[in-house]
């Protein structure tokens, strides 16, 4: 008799000893067919290896998790994400779920709930950690009257644009990065300090850093 096959699950951490202990935690339920460091690796690895649910932190370089589901989810990609993070913040929940993920745990507590929200993924249900599900609730059910969430003013380029320039790069390495002009990058970054009420690139990186664009 042929054994089930086992959900094969693609990982996402920049921290190489935090995915080094998940792939011990998942070993014996499910196929790790990829470990990438940063989201636009992610969102590479999830086209071509084609897993059946993934889990990703929210901070990484080059495209935070987020970000990368996000462009996963305007290419047409419907696979499950649950998100692994420290930020137990219900502004990073929310958007998360905003943006089409399946599954909310934070990193201390993966020993005991990931596997759950894997499988609960993989069922078409949604796993929010208990620690902040009824902060997370009560803030959906508060929409659109009070969104508190600055990040969401900002459109999905110039979250990219903060988050490498926030990073360190270049206006000519995030023209690289993105395939876009300096002076379209500027002009992108002119826009966020102008939305934002931002002077200053030590303000734009605080900023990043307070909403988790990118980490300290």
């Amino acid at each position: 008799m042929t054994p089930a096959r086992r959900p094969r699950v693609l990982l996402a951490d920049d921290h190489r000893l935090v995915a080094e202990g998940l792939k011990s935690l998942l070993a014996s339920d499910f196929e790790l067919v990829g470990v990438v460091e940063d989201g636009r690796a992610l969102v590479e690895a999830a086209g071509a290896l084609r897993p059946d649910v993934i889990v990703a932190d929210i901070a990484m370089p080059v495209l935070n998790g987020i970000e990368a589901l996000v462009q996963l989810r305007q290419g047409g990609d419907r696979v499950p994400f649950v998100f692994l993070t420290m930020h137990r913040d219900v502004a990073y929940a929310r958007r998360a779920l905003d943006a089409g993920a399946s599954g909310y745990v934070l990193k201390h507590s993966a020993p005991v709930e990931l596997v759950a929200a894997i499988r609960a993924a993989l069922d078409g249900k949604t796993y929010l950690t208990p620690q902040i599900a009824g902060e997370v609730l009560n803030a959906l059910k508060d929409r659109p009257e009070k969104t508190t969430d600055p990040v969401a003013s900002l459109t999905p380029r110039q979250r990219q644009v903060i988050q490498l320039v926030a990073e360190g790069r270049s206006a000519k390495e995030v023209a690289s990065c993105l395939s876009i002009s300096v002076r379209t990058v500027e002009f992108h970054k002119y826009q966020i300090m102008e939305t934002l009420g931002l002077r200053t690139n030590a303000e734009l990186t605080h900023f990043a850093i307070k909403n988790g664009l990118v980490e300290l």
